[in-house]
């Protein structure tokens, strides 16, 4: 099992300490020094007044924020957590990601989704109802560009002809890309060209707010991972060889307990069902609160799994 420290932004309400350039270094040392194995910050670069008082949240400028914990750190892995291709054009998109990937030595991973709100997507001049076609278009897009020769590219909104971006990332022949969603078009989507799966537990609400199929308890995730390595198998690819990072569930243990007894049985459980990589919710309360909790889950969680 591998553990994913999530930036604390994701909180709707969030001490004003943990945007400190000072607490962003510790945070991102402390997660390396407790083993966590990667940090990931979400991305909504312009979310509606609306959404955010409904219960939505802040964030920073992924590759601005994962550029800096690149900086401060050695070998954690680094995830825009998770990137919406079309937000941004997909070839500025791939220098941005071989950018992150060149600095940071080769610790990319790139999961990807479609996005669900309609009113980011039309600020940020996504057209929303083409969101699938846009991702996957994107990557290939990435794909195409990663090599460093030169290429021909054009999509729906764009032509590129005779380009060449460079330098290419450092890992080969990409960066690893990880399929955000619960649907079965998004397992689909691993198994055409994805190294990684990354649902979320969420019940029928939640599910309609992020535009995803439900996913209500660790049962119901089994047989969808099943599914999953059905596609795979299909397809003539290793199941083993695709990362399962799952949201949800137990990942605010650290703000609600203070035994970690239950909360390991209830890994073993998440394990059975065939997660490989769990994402972890970090208390925005403050600085010290922050740095506490990541140290704690350290000692209490990822110790006792390595």
């Amino acid at each position: 099992m591998r553990f994913t420290a999530l930036y604390p932004l994701h909180h709707p309400v969030y001490s004003p300490e943990i945007l400190d350039p000072g607490y962003v270094r510790d945070f991102a040392r402390t997660a390396e020094a407790a083993r966590f194995d990667a940090i990931a910050l979400t991305e909504h670069p312009a979310p509606s007044t609306r959404w955010r008082q409904a219960g939505g949240h802040d964030a920073l400028d992924v590759f601005t924020m994962l550029g800096f914990c690149a900086a401060v750190t050695s070998h954690i892995t680094l995830l825009p957590y998770v990137l919406v291709p079309a937000f941004r054009s997909a070839v500025m998109g791939a220098k941005q990601i071989a950018t992150l990937d060149v600095l940071s030595g080769g610790r990319v991973i790139v999961p990807v989704g479609t996005g669900y709100l309609r009113t980011e997507a039309s600020a940020l001049g996504m057209p929303f109802e083409e969101r699938n076609e846009l991702l996957d278009e994107a990557i290939d897009v990435w794909r195409t560009v990663w090599s460093g020769q030169p290429v021909s590219v054009s999509g729906r909104h764009f032509d590129a002809p005779g380009i060449t971006v460079r330098p290419r990332p450092v890992q080969t022949p990409h960066p690893p890309i990880w399929v955000g969603g619960n649907s079965a078009r998004a397992r689909q989507r691993v198994a055409d060209y994805g190294q990684g799966w990354t649902p979320i537990l969420c019940g029928a609400e939640l599910a309609r707010t992020t535009r995803t199929a439900p996913i209500p308890d660790l049962a119901d995730l089994a047989v969808k991972v099943a599914d999953l390595r059905r596609r795979l198998a299909e397809a003539g690819r290793d199941p083993g060889s695709v990362a399962v990072q799952l949201q949800g569930g137990g990942g605010r243990v650290l703000e609600e307990r203070s035994s970690f007894d239950s909360y390991r049985a209830w890994l073993d459980e998440v394990e059975a069902a065939g997660v490989t990589q769990l994402v972890v919710e970090i208390p925005a309360t403050g600085a010290a609160r922050g740095i506490e909790a990541l140290q704690e889950y350290g000692q209490q969680v990822i110790a006792a799994r390595r």
